[in-house]
């Protein structure tokens, strides 16, 4: 079942095994698209593991020009590289260090002194990467953009109430504080940098998340609801988190 509310189109899957197939092949398509390098933004937390051994297996594997793909991160907890709550490391560990060249993986520098330092030193590499240091509306940054959303409405690590989602000029910040666990300080990609995309794409599965879904689709003003592509803004949910049949 597909529809579209609120400049937001809603693709309601069996489940959330379907989900990641049908982000898997919105993810192949976007990398068959380009002519160029393609950029990917991961997503982090346990939503996008199902979508990552996809990715991983020999099927998809085989479909996707790995010489030619960058892979960057929406976010980032504020811990070592090898702490399992690292984002891009879990993200690594599932299919990247099997699958992509190392130069292709654009990790946060979590090893940088504080988070603010390590937003700025993402923003350069971000901004080496594009050949510019301001996005322009009619070159995306990136060519796909995965988005979770979090009971609370966060995105990214984009929380509710937070000086971040006022930002219109850097691309990348620190976040002090996260609302949610693990209560660790963040780096995270600002609404125009997550805007800068041909497609931004949710993954949303599970009853749990129904309630915080239904706010979206009415537009509340919550940062799940704030994050829209310039591109395409697509949301696969299961029938769980929509309350609908798929």
């Amino acid at each position: 079942m597909t529809s579209t509310e609120a400049g937001r189109r809603f693709q309601v899957l069996a489940d959330a095994q379907a989900v990641a197939t049908e982000a898997a092949e919105h993810l192949i398509a976007r990398i068959a698209e380009s002519r160029i390098q393609p950029a990917i933004c991961l997503t982090g937390g346990s939503g996008p593991k199902a979508l990552y051994a996809l990715l991983g297996s020999p099927d998809y594997r085989s479909r996707i020009a790995w010489d030619r793909v960058h892979w960057f991160i929406g976010d980032e907890r504020f811990v070592s590289a090898g702490d399992p709550r690292n984002n891009m490391a879990m993200a690594r560990a599932i299919f990247l260090d099997r699958c992509a060249p190392p130069e292709n993986i654009h990790p946060v520098p979590t090893d940088a002194p504080d988070p603010d330092t390590a937003a700025r030193l993402y923003e350069r590499e971000l901004q080496t990467f594009y050949g510019a240091l301001r996005l322009d509306a009619t070159k995306p940054l990136f060519d796909l953009v995965l988005m979770g959303l979090g009971p609370d409405g966060h995105t990214a690590s984009l929380f509710p109430g937070d000086k971040a989602l006022s930002e219109t000029e850097r691309w990348a910040v620190g976040v002090d504080h996260a609302h949610v666990e693990p209560f660790v300080p963040r780096v995270t990609l600002t609404l125009p940098a997550l805007a800068s995309s041909r497609e931004m794409l949710f993954l949303v599965s599970g009853e749990a998340k129904r309630d915080i879904l239904s706010k979206i689709m009415a537009d509340a003003d919550l940062p799940g609801a704030r994050a829209q592509s310039n591109g395409i803004t697509t949301w696969l949910t299961d029938a769980a988190a929509a309350g609908r049949t798929a």
